[in-house]
């Protein structure tokens, strides 16, 4: 009999919540920072422009070497 392989902590509802919470969370804050200065839907387009390829990056550092 040969070892089993050890088995993957991968999930595919937890990246999508890692990647859903952190745009949000980018959005919510840039929104903020915006409504505070007066410009609140440039605030909205920033954080967007800012959230998405921070959500994709945080979910490769959490799950970029699970195999």
């Amino acid at each position: 009999m040969e070892p089993a392989e050890p088995r993957s902590n991968f999930s595919l509802a937890g990246a999508g919540s890692v990647l859903i919470g952190t745009t949000a969370a980018v959005i919510a804050v840039a929104a903020a920072i915006g409504w505070a200065a007066g410009a609140t839907d440039w605030g909205f387009l920033v954080g967007a422009i800012l959230g998405i390829p921070a959500g994709i990056a945080l979910t490769i550092v959490r799950y970029g070497n699970v195999r």
